[in-house]
């Protein structure tokens, strides 16, 4: 049985000016952690004297992590109070943070990132509290923002890499990672309230905690190494076999245990399997344009006549748009929810996605192209984070919404690192005859991989449809208005002021 928490009133309910901003800043440092070093991979690996192919692993090591600790993390929430689990997530993005200011070797650097994938939890751990502590009014309001952040801080982690490293080493990036956590720590200890727990019969499922990271270990290695070992080669093909026959056994165990780690016929629930095919593809779209769009204004335009010769820094500005354009889908999606309920921000969010990347396929011989085309990917990008957890939040109860957008979490992961890889294998797949020591993809390589990030973005708009529409509820906020809330999962009911 689980035990719900007591109703509260919205007067008893804290501020969300006091709780909100501590739970953004939570979302922003782990998103800008995550991303800060994509565009220095190939200097940290002549910084730290090691190969192309190995340095991808601070990548790989901080999205393997952040897939097997958000759900856990999520879950642990449910269970045992979220305030105390976002407070681990953070402790581990502040440990792995210190420790890479710490060392100059690569192997403990990799323990670093994969310390810092802990903070992949404060996105499931800070919708559920938005869920269980804001006054009703708020709370949609509340998740498309935290939600959005996702964008924001991958846009602003960009930028924040090349300024540093105009002025400091690549050790920076690390300070700012460990500045910007400390004060996520300090404000979630001070002004997130302690929540009731919400399930305290449940179990905790080790054996599909351990079949869960298992068979997301596999595929996700699989996938971000395949460029580096080929497609077809035997340990590719293995560890995606190893990790089909781990995920079955793990479906197994989640339906015959007690308590399992994931319900799954909660993840069978049409809101909940199509949102997360949705962030699948979200997130394939978002990580893998960040990176062509990077080495697309990177690309020195002597050799190739086309790109921008452009700095780390340059680079990141041109990506800047991204997070102002996702900074305001946070409240315009609020908006769209509240009056017409998640279809039509996610669908937006789709076709603005597949309009911005089609647009630089047809069109990337000016610096202004790239900026258009980043803030339009941006809106849609910050639109469809926002209505993924009013989809899910709208289909589970209380106490599984900690593992519920845990687990759509982890598959925006699992589709960014997809994503990466298939962008990459597209660029490295055609590349120019030069009389220098780097390969530089072609121009047609580079129209492929926009027209493929469309494509993507385009089913992502067309999946809402399979969904049936969730409709808010209205509730009566204090002096009689009526507010949406998408987060009981009931049909509306409409109340009397």
């Amino acid at each position: 049985m689980s035990e719900a928490p007591q109703p509260t009133t919205a007067t008893q309910k804290p501020s969300s000016a006091r709780v909100l901003p501590a739970l953004i800043l939570a979302m922003l440092s782990f998103s800008v952690v995550q991303t800060a070093v994509v565009p220095i991979l190939p200097s940290l690996a002549k910084e730290l004297s090691v190969s192309g192919s190995s340095i991808t692993w601070l990548m790989t090591a901080n999205l393997l992590s952040a897939a097997v600790l958000t759900p856990l993390l999520g879950r642990f929430g449910d269970l045992r109070g979220r305030k105390p689990m976002l407070l681990i997530s953070l402790g581990g993005l502040v440990a792995g943070s210190a420790l890479a200011v710490s060392t100059h070797s690569f192997t403990w650097l990799v323990v670093a990132r994969v310390l810092q994938g802990a903070g992949g939890g404060v996105l499931p751990l800070a919708i559920s509290i938005v869920r269980d502590e804001l006054p009703k009014q708020k709370v949609t309001g509340g998740v498309a923002a935290i939600s959005a952040s996702m964008g924001v801080g991958s846009g602003l982690g960009l930028v924040a890499t090349g300024l540093l490293l105009e002025h400091w080493s690549y050790k920076s990036i690390f300070w700012m990672g460990l500045f910007f956590g400390l004060i996520a720590v300090a404000l979630v200890a001070l002004r997130v309230p302690t929540d009731p727990v919400t399930d305290k019969e449940g179990g905790a499922d080790p054996l599909g905690a351990i079949t869960l990271a298992g068979w997301l270990s596999a595929l996700l290695v699989a996938v971000s190494q395949g460029n580096t070992w080929g497609w077809t080669s035997t340990k590719t093909l293995g560890l995606f076999a190893v990790a089909a026959v781990i995920a079955l056994v793990w479906g197994v165990i989640e339906v015959k245990v007690a308590h399992p780690l994931v319900d799954m016929k909660m993840m069978s629930r049409p809101a909940v399997a199509f949102t997360n095919l949705a962030g699948l593809l979200i997130g394939f779209g978002m990580y893998g344009s960040f990176m062509v769009i990077s080495n697309f204004a990177q690309t020195p335009e002597k050799f190739t006549h086309y790109g921008f010769t452009a700095t780390v820094l340059h680079a990141g500005v041109m990506l800047l748009p991204s997070a102002l354009g996702s900074m305001i889908a946070a409240p315009v999606g609020a908006m769209l929810i509240a009056r017409r309920g998640p279809r039509l921000p996610l669908v937006l969010g789709g076709v603005l996605g597949a309009v911005s990347m089609a647009y630089l396929a047809l069109r990337h011989s000016h610096e202004g192209d790239i900026y258009l085309s980043s803030a339009i990917f941006g809106l849609g990008i910050g639109l469809a984070f926002s209505a993924m957890p009013a989809y899910i939040n709208g289909a589970v109860p209380v106490e599984q919404s900690g593992i519920a957008n845990g687990m759509n979490a982890v598959l925006r992961t699992v589709g960014g690192a997809i994503g990466t890889a298939v962008m990459a294998a597209i660029l490295t797949g055609d590349t120019l005859k030069l009389p220098i020591p780097i390969s530089l993809p072609t121009l047609d390589a580079y129209k492929h991989a926009f027209w493929t990030a469309a494509v993507v973005c385009v089913v992502a708009g067309a999946v809402p449809f399979l969904i049936r529409s969730v409709k808010p509820t209205t509730t009566v906020a204090a002096g009689g208005n009526q507010v949406a809330d998408l987060t009981s999962g009931q049909q509306p009911v409409k109340t009397d002021a």
